[in-house]
């Protein structure tokens, strides 16, 4: 990918202060369902929060610092969790439900999260999709962050869109389709390209710094 934006005048653009860098995957599918869950149709800067608030209260004690460093919950560490208790850390009762149903149906063997791995885009978002309030942005996020895709940009996402559009200095509307085609040049890596203009935006707001 390196190589390629290099040579390509639109690329660089994007990703010069950022060279080098690959999308992290999430340790688990689990916590990427559920940051995909939490940030649907909210500002990264707010999903960040209320994630956090979730992990302090639910996380698994870190060993090493018991006391001051939680790991992300598990789909079992949230079974005693309520709707009530999820609204008041902020997340909205779809979002409650949603997080809740999945994790339910996880834990209880209903839905096999590893099987993704083993099964093709399409399918997989036809899986993930299958549960309450996950749409295909969500799905396609976990196939990006939770999978390691990087083939996959969340073609959904109207913040990327919206940026991707300024970037490159488009003036027609872009919708899922035309995302397809305007990204097709650079592929595999059109996921790589979301995560730089997902952090493009976390720099905006001083969350992230750059060189």
């Amino acid at each position: 990918f390196a190589a390629m934006a290099a040579g390509d005048p639109l690329l660089a653009r994007l990703t010069g202060r950022l060279r080098g860098l690959r999308p992290p995957r999430f340790p688990t599918v689990f916590e990427a369902l559920v940051n995909g869950i939490a940030c649907q149709q909210l500002s990264i800067t707010v999903g960040i929060h209320l994630l956090g608030r979730l992990t302090a209260a639910h996380g698994r004690p870190v060993p090493e610092d018991p006391d001051e460093l939680r790991a992300f919950p598990g789909p079992t560490d949230l079974e005693s969790v309520t709707l009530q208790d999820l609204n008041q850390m902020g997340f909205s009762a779809a979002k409650a439900r949603t997080i809740l149903e999945a994790a339910t149906a996880i834990a209880g063997g209903e839905f096999d999260l590893e099987s993704l791995e083993r099964l093709d885009d399409q399918t997989a978002v036809d899986r993930l999709t299958s549960l309450y309030g996950v749409g295909r942005w969500t799905a396609e996020y976990v196939l990006l962050r939770g999978l390691g895709r990087l083939h996959v940009f969340p073609g959904d996402d109207v913040g990327a869109r919206n940026k991707l559009k300024r970037f490159f200095d488009i003036e027609r509307t872009l919708d899922y389709e035309g995302i397809e085609e305007l990204l097709a040049r650079w592929h595999p890596y059109a996921g790589v390209i979301y995560f730089h203009l997902l952090l493009d935006s976390l720099a905006e707001t001083g969350l992230v710094t750059t060189g």
